[in-house]
């Protein structure tokens, strides 16, 4: 008796161990079953992952194609070789690029595993990193370039030129490829062999609080506080411009060529000011949480919000310039493919 009693009392503990493991096995998966450091795996519904998979492929799909437009109308009507432009087209390029990496985003934050292996992670958040930086690169370059157009007319043609602002790209880019490198290396993301608290399966970028302080102001609060200044005085500029034009016309006087040429430079730089306001509207808040705010959801909102930024530029391209939609009418109808359609006029008024 007493044999079957600790016998029965063996197999209650067993079938009780067994049950558990059965329970927590339903209740916790992980990337790698296979693995034992594999990190656990979060449980979405069905319909959750459905409709931000589709949701993330449309924007994909739009954030490619309106850039790509973008993109081929100022690199083949020659026309539209300005310096603006060619920062404009450095702009789209980086927004195009940031709408091929969404889908690879997706799978990072929807599946919270990482299936590509430890390499691919390094090179896509270094690629992804230096995407954000550039973006704001592109941005101090446009405020550079509208600021000598609008506040020293004449010496902009001299000091502005298509050459020197192909420099000023190529040199954004590799100073952020340089600044981006420098903070994986200095947070040790290449060596993560000391690190006990990395699961297998995991992608993210660790870096101490003190990089990101210094992060934060050398990528963001900087670029964009030097941002702001320079669009407050081109608009002070603007606004005087504005009322001696309009006082002129008042008087029935014509407006010579200088004065129309104003006229254009004042309209580019509200376009291109509004692009500056959408980063903002779509950085800000971003930044702001991620100092304050632990939730993922909430954090993972505000990335896409982020991301979202470079299908909007686009946007702004074809409601404020006439340019656009007469070269996207070109491409979409295929004339571009007619032997002297670079030499098209594309300009249906003066910008």
């Amino acid at each position: 008796m007493k044999g079957q009693k600790g016998e029965k009392n063996k197999l209650l503990t067993g079938g009780d161990s067994l049950m558990a493991y059965e329970t927590e096995d339903q209740e916790t998966q992980y990337c790698f079953p296979d693995i034992n450091s594999s990190c656990v795996k979060e449980q979405r519904s069905s319909h959750g992952y459905i409709i931000t998979y589709v949701f993330v492929s449309l924007l994909s799909a739009w954030t490619v194609f309106l850039n790509l437009l973008v993109i081929i109308s100022i690199s083949h009507f020659k026309k539209l070789h300005t310096p603006t432009n060619m920062i404009i087209l450095s702009l789209a390029v980086n927004d195009l690029l940031v709408g091929l990496v969404m889908p690879i985003e997706a799978i990072r934050l929807i599946e919270t595993c990482w299936y590509f292996g430890d390499t691919f992670c390094g090179l896509y958040l270094l690629f992804v990193s230096l995407l954000l930086a550039t973006s704001i690169g592109n941005l101090v370059l446009i405020a550079v370039d509208r600021y000598v157009a609008v506040c020293h007319p004449l010496l902009y043609p001299q000091k502005i030129t298509i050459t020197k602002t192909l420099m000023s790209i190529c040199l954004s880019w590799a100073c952020s490829s340089a600044y981006i490198i420098a903070i994986l290396i200095n947070n040790s993301y290449f060596d993560t062999s000391h690190r006990k608290d990395k699961c297998y399966g995991e992608c993210l970028l660790m870096i101490t609080f003190s990089w990101f302080v210094t992060d934060l102001f050398m990528s963001f609060i900087f670029p964009c506080t030097l941002i702001m200044m320079l669009y407050l005085r081109i608009f002070y500029v603007v606004h005087q411009q504005v009322k001696v034009i309009n006082s002129l016309m008042k008087h029935g006087k014509c407006l010579k060529e200088g004065s129309v040429k104003r006229k254009s430079e004042s309209k580019a730089a509200l376009t291109l000011g509004i692009i500056v306001s959408v980063y903002l509207l779509c950085y800000i808040p971003y930044c702001i949480c991620s100092l304050t705010v632990n939730s993922v959801t909430a954090m993972n909102v505000l990335i896409w919000i982020v991301y979202s930024n470079s299908g909007v530029n686009p946007l702004v391209y074809a409601l404020f310039y006439p340019w656009f939609k007469k070269t996207a009418k070109h491409i979409l109808t295929l004339k571009i493919f007619q032997l002297t359609s670079s030499l098209f006029n594309v300009f249906t008024e003066h910008l």
